[in-house]
């Protein structure tokens, strides 16, 4: 629904998905469940003449599942939580957004040392994530350069490739600069957040430890396309291993003129852990390949690998989608280790270790 009065608009729409999945390495080998996202926007211009306009979003996030070990012990889950919340005022070049959002940056798809304040699964066809709370400023330059400054607070759980929480009553801060560079860009940013390992297991309990962490990314279309992404993290008090993180990731992705165009991308992600800073300690090494391939109009095949080359794990996760006039449908069917290092786990979607099949029903209204 979307209404319009003058320059103001309000729009409401929203999305249902419905998956059923079997697994029967798991001790709760079928799952069930529904998911509502009700999306509510309201946007109004203040001055056309600089493209001045302040919008509001709020999305929710209700869900409802129940898993069985083939109807004989049942386990039922349900969630009620914000979604998206937040204000925007933008104008000409300008952006500074504020609440619960999604923030998201960075060269690579699959492996993301960069995916600092988000959790999306490659995996995942919704691409659902959880927002961070907090305040973020952009602004674009006419030769295509932004510069990035965002403050957040009242986040707490792990993230991307975090190896411990944040407390979420310290304040983090950051910011980030991507520059155009020939036939491609690259980027740098930075992050400082303090941790908390009070609830992690192995660990002395401490619930301030300053960390800070930089990055680096550049992508380039040359034919093929190129790219790399990296992360160092270091904190600064002692956590034996989990003191200091490196990550490198080096990718590519080409269409070939096969049928209807079959698109490849492959990433290769090195992890290191280090008691010492720069120290090179044993690093664990992750490929990713993710196929792609449209049948038609509204049939799409795609396919989703890894293998971790340090613990000799592989997973694999096939998806065909077809499009009906207001239902998209997913079949899948997945692979997965006992440790699924490399991609992280979504935690909006169920993730099951061993074989499986899962169908999913989606409609956007």
């Amino acid at each position: 629904m979307q209404a319009q009065v003058g320059q103001d608009s309000l729009d409401f729409d929203g999305q249902v998905s419905g998956v059923g999945s079997y697994a029967p390495d798991n001790a709760l080998d079928l799952f069930v469940g529904v998911r509502y996202i009700p999306r509510i926007s309201y946007g109004f211009q203040l001055d056309s003449a600089t493209a001045q306009r302040i919008d509001f979003e709020a999305s929710a996030n209700v869900a409802g599942s129940f898993s069985s070990n083939t109807f004989e012990s049942v386990q039922f889950r349900g969630r009620l939580a914000p979604y998206r919340l937040w204000a925007r005022y933008t104008r000409r070049q300008f952006e500074f957004r504020v609440g619960l959002q999604k923030i998201d940056f960075g060269a690579a798809t699959l492996l993301r040392p960069l995916q600092w304040f988000n959790e999306i699964d490659p995996r995942d066809p919704l691409q659902l994530t959880n927002g961070v709370y907090g305040a973020l400023v952009r602004y674009y330059f006419l030769n295509n350069a932004n510069i990035w400054l965002w403050g957040l607070y009242g986040n707490k759980k792990t993230r991307g490739f975090d190896a411990v929480e944040t407390n979420r009553r310290i304040p983090e801060y950051g910011g980030r600069v991507q520059l155009p560079a020939p036939r491609g860009e690259i980027g740098v940013s930075y992050h400082h957040r303090t941790a908390n390992t009070q609830d992690l297991s192995g660990v002395q309990p401490i619930d301030k430890i300053p960390e800070n962490r930089i990055g680096l990314d550049g992508k380039w279309d040359l034919g093929i396309g190129l790219w790399f992404e990296a992360s160092y993290v270091h904190k600064a008090r002692s956590l034996g291993l989990l003191t200091n993180q490196a990550l490198l990731n080096v990718g590519a992705d080409y269409t070939f003129g096969i049928g209807n165009g079959l698109n490849v991308v492959l990433e290769n992600l090195i992890l290191n852990f280090s008691e010492k800073n720069l120290e090179w300690n044993d690093p664990i090494s992750i490929t990713a390949m993710n196929v792609s391939y449209p049948l038609g109009l509204f049939d799409n095949l795609s396919w989703v690998g890894t293998y971790n080359w340090t613990t000799r794990d592989p997973s694999l996760f096939v998806n065909f989608q077809h499009q009906f006039p207001k239902i998209t449908t997913y079949i899948m069917a997945f692979y997965n280790p006992r440790n699924q290092l490399g991609i992280r786990q979504n935690e909006l979607v169920n993730t099951f270790a061993g074989p499986g099949l899962r169908l999913m029903l989606v409609y956007n209204n």
